[in-house]
């Protein structure tokens, strides 16, 4: 079996229909031996993009939860389920079929920083317990607007005059699901997610997909395998620095660096104070750290 400390990096699973996000990050957890944690939940429902981190990986989610995230998803109109998809009963339904140019003409108002009320069924926490968990036993409890981005929305075909398919960028913690609710409910009808597939998170794309039985399989995954991504993949939108060799040993330590005189001045694109950079030394990941004026204070160490 691999081992924790050298196992270390990304694996992007294609998530099958049926199982949760932590059932299949279980299987991969117990087949590898290694420590392990997904960057963002989806659906039962939902297939696609799924970025699995292992060993060091762990410690760079955050980063990659944070990109944008791609989705292609089908909205049955007229039908409104408990969960908003098809895993729900049917709440209400309407005759109301929106026309094609009915539909263009709303997306554009679902584009931007908008206010979006979440799924009554989602993992959100409410004084402990999910969402989930007490609508289930009858005790709904009441969600709030809150903003999330949309970057952009387009309808890629009509199959019929129930069904629509979209495609859609959205920033963290928006909900396809309460996107389809909403959009049926501005065109004067209901509406529920019939399917949806994520496309990518961040970085991770399909192109780096593989199947749940092969991460599974530790036959096919080694340090060396190609499905394993550098732990640096998570990271394309954090700004990087490049230390020297005893300033990479001083971070490892958990200690601050400082830099004066010419060193310092040799940074001319020196980062903000407060911003989280990557710190490197021959193309190695060092430390996760943050600028505190000419001085980088180590946040997390990756023992790669």
């Amino acid at each position: 079996m691999p081992d924790d400390r050298q196992l270390s990096g990304w694996l992007v699973v294609d998530k099958p229909r049926g199982l949760t996000s932590n059932l299949v990050v279980g299987r991969v957890r117990r087949a590898l031996g290694a420590k392990a944690g997904h960057a963002g939940t989806l659906d039962p429902l939902a297939t696609g993009v799924l970025p699995i981190a292992l060993g060091e990986a762990t410690k760079t989610i955050a980063f990659a939860m944070n990109g944008p995230k791609r989705y292609r998803f089908r909205i049955r109109w007229g039908i409104a389920r408990t969960t908003d998809d098809t895993e729900g009963d049917i709440s209400a339904e309407s005759g109301v079929l929106p026309e094609k140019a009915a539909i263009e003409a709303a997306l554009p108002r679902f584009c931007g920083t908008i206010m979006q009320r979440p799924p009554a069924y989602s993992a959100l926490k409410i004084s402990g317990r999910r969402a989930y968990a007490l609508t289930r036993a009858g005790r709904p409890p009441p969600l709030c607007p809150r903003p999330v981005e949309i970057f952009s929305l387009i309808m890629i075909d009509m199959p019929c005059l129930d069904h629509a398919d979209f495609e859609a960028v959205v920033g963290k913690g928006t909900y396809i699901r309460a996107l389809a609710r909403d959009l049926a409910a501005n065109l004067g009808t209901l509406g529920h997610v019939a399917s949806l597939r994520r496309l990518s998170v961040g970085p991770f794309t399909e192109a780096h997909a593989i199947s749940l039985e092969y991460a599974a399989n530790p036959q096919h995954i080694a340090p060396d395998s190609s499905a394993l991504l550098p732990i640096g993949t998570a990271l394309a939108g954090v700004p990087a620095v490049a230390v020297a060799g005893a300033e990479a040993d001083q971070l490892r330590h958990g200690q601050r660096v400082r830099f004066h005189g010419p060193r310092r001045a040799e940074r001319t694109q020196w980062p903000d104070a407060g911003t989280i950079v990557s710190a490197w030394h021959d193309n190695d990941l060092v430390a996760l750290a943050k600028v505190e004026g000419t001085s980088l204070r180590p946040l997390r160490v990756i023992n790669s």
